[in-house]
């Protein structure tokens, strides 16, 4: 950088009338040069010597670095460097041995100090001789790539309906017959249970909006005999089920098809019988029949319980000895055009699994956040219309009314890690990395790509390490933006490559890459394809350090002209 810097030659001149001279440091280094963005600061370190018998002994030098742009100024710390019989406190400079000089400049970045300079603004004076120098420039422009990196680039999670347009629904009654017979009795066919299942057959093929899906008949067994006994008792029971069920259905006039099931022996049945049961040593019993594969032996063994088999024969077999009719109903819910119409019109008819569908039928954001709203008024315990709505207000720009709506999901469910997500991200869109790190700290679990939310936080907090660590392998322009930073330029070409809905930042990195690698064309590229996108990336690329080697091409000029 500049070297041998004196407080400039006319500091000389101007204190030469004192037959003493007070120079500035020379060797003047601004690190880093040109300035860059850190997280969302731009600091530099500017260092350089003072000669040996340079610094008079009564001088006062006053350094202060000064940040132009736009018309603007922004003023770092002064330092202040003394000789040594100046009455003033400041950092003593021996006159003999000359010493070091040292300062530090940091200030938040803003989008317009793209073509900023650093200057060193002097303060000379001799006692009462006072000497204002003109500022010297020791860093020209500020990369702001890091700046690339935004929340905005991490999708949100939206916590959706269960809507769901068929339901199915089961009603099941039993006929339970006498040991080893398989004759119907009219206890068992006019019992509450049956005349249940029968309104439910008929109420399913009368109404508009359900439909039977499917009859069985089940021929069951108890374990207790031989299986070619069983076998046939199972048979007969199932079809004696299905006769009654087929003539139920002729009187009724349903045309409904009958499928049928046999379990000779129903030893499922019987474990869960005995599972729910109160008889005495049931567990032993249960032993058994883990135990013991073989149906026979089962059998052998629990007959040998004999203190346990009579309760077993009172209480349990008889349950088993029967024929199950289950009837599976379709209820068919409203189509779509009928749940978009009723959202508009009267969305008090709706549950609110139906109104949260029913914005899932639009495309448009205004429609979506009037229905997310409209769920929020009649379920207002319910948080995802306030999540959803966060979601609309963040893609719209609206990041303050998106994390008042998350504020209020996480009333209702603190420890949701999707509107935690949604919370965090929000909050680094708003600059607030401290509150985005204790939302994210909540976000284990989401649906959505947390380490990608992490690596963003990481880089806008200017902890570049731990955003290599946090991104991993996500594919985004966040990560991207990491990855130039590390100058880790083929991984970003990969990285760029893979974004699965590439837009116009994802171009303008592309540039970036391609100014760095020396890549003429693919700046070219790069540039017309995010302008393409976006027509403020000409300006943006005018203005960006990145492509200042480029400035005085015809190609580039006429791209961001």
């Amino acid at each position: 950088m500049k070297k041998n810097l004196f407080l400039l030659s006319i500091i000389g001149l101007a204190l030469l009338a004192s037959c003493k001279s007070l120079d500035a440091p020379e060797q003047i280094t601004c690190n880093p040069n040109p300035l860059t963005v850190v997280g969302n600061n731009v600091k530099a370190e500017i260092t350089g010597t003072f000669p040996q018998k340079k610094f008079i002994k009564k001088g006062v030098l006053e350094v202060t670095p000064v940040l132009k742009f736009n018309g603007q100024e922004v003023l770092g710390e002064t330092v202040t460097y003394v000789g040594e019989k100046a009455k003033v406190n400041g950092t003593v400079v021996n006159y003999n041995e000359g010493g070091t000089y040292k300062q530090t400049f940091n200030c938040v970045y803003k989008e317009e100090m793209a073509q900023a300079e650093l200057y060193l603004r002097f303060h000379a004076t001799k006692g009462k001789k006072t000497f204002e120098i003109p500022d010297y420039k020791v860093a020209d422009g500020i990369v702001a790539t890091a700046k690339h990196a935004k929340a905005q680039d991490n999708r949100g999670a939206v916590t959706g309906d269960k809507f769901q347009r068929v339901i199915k629904e089961m009603q099941e009654a039993d006929i339970k017959f006498l040991i080893q017979q398989a004759s119907l009795r009219d206890s068992e066919t006019k019992s509450e249970a049956m005349k249940s299942l029968q309104a439910a057959i008929k109420d399913a093929n009368d109404a508009e909006n359900k439909a039977i899906s499917g009859l069985e008949v089940s021929g069951y067994a108890s374990p207790d005999g031989g299986m070619k006994l069983n076998e046939g008792l199972a048979e007969r029971r199932q079809a004696a089920a299905q006769k009654f069920l087929a003539s139920s259905l002729k009187k009724a006039k349903i045309n409904a098809g009958i499928d049928s099931k046999v379990t000779a022996e129903d030893w499922e049945g019987f474990q869960e019988l005995m599972a729910n049961s109160n008889i005495q040593d049931k567990d032993l019993v249960l032993r058994v029949l883990s135990m013991y594969s073989d149906p026979e032996e089962r059998e052998a063994q629990i007959k040998n319980l004999s203190a346990v088999y009579k309760s077993i024969a009172d209480e349990i077999l008889p349950e088993l000895r029967r024929s199950r009719l289950i009837l599976t109903t379709d209820l068919i819910g409203r189509s779509d055009d009928e749940i978009a119409k009723l959202a508009k019109e009267d969305p008090k008819q709706l549950s609110v699994e139906e109104l949260l569908y029913a914005a899932t039928l639009t495309n448009d954001k205004a429609e979506k956040l009037a229905i997310y709203n409209k769920a929020q008024e009649l379920y207002p315990e319910d948080f995802r219309g306030y999540n959803n709505a966060g979601l609309i207000y963040f893609e719209n720009g609206d990041i303050t009314s998106a994390r008042r709506a998350y504020t209020k999901a996480l009333q209702i469910v603190p420890a949701n890690p999707d509107v935690n997500y949604n919370a965090g991200v929000a909050a680094m869109a708003d600059g607030d990395l401290k509150k985005a790190e204790e939302y994210l700290g909540k976000a284990a679990g989401t649906s959505a790509n947390l380490s990608g939310a992490m690596g963003t936080y990481y880089t806008m907090k200017g902890d570049y390490a731990n955003a290599k660590k946090a991104y991993g392998n996500t594919a985004s322009n966040n990560a991207a933006v990491q990855q130039i930073l590390d100058e880790d330029y083929a991984g970003a070409r990969k990285t760029l490559a893979a974004v699965a809905e590439p837009n116009a930042t994802t171009a303008y990195l592309q540039a970036v890459v391609a100014a760095r690698t020396n890549d003429r064309e693919g700046v070219y590229v790069g540039l017309r394809k995010a302008i393409e996108k976006d027509a403020s990336m000409k300006a943006k690329a005018a203005k960006d350090i990145e492509f200042a080697k480029f400035a005085d091409d015809a190609t580039f000029a006429a791209i961001v002209k």
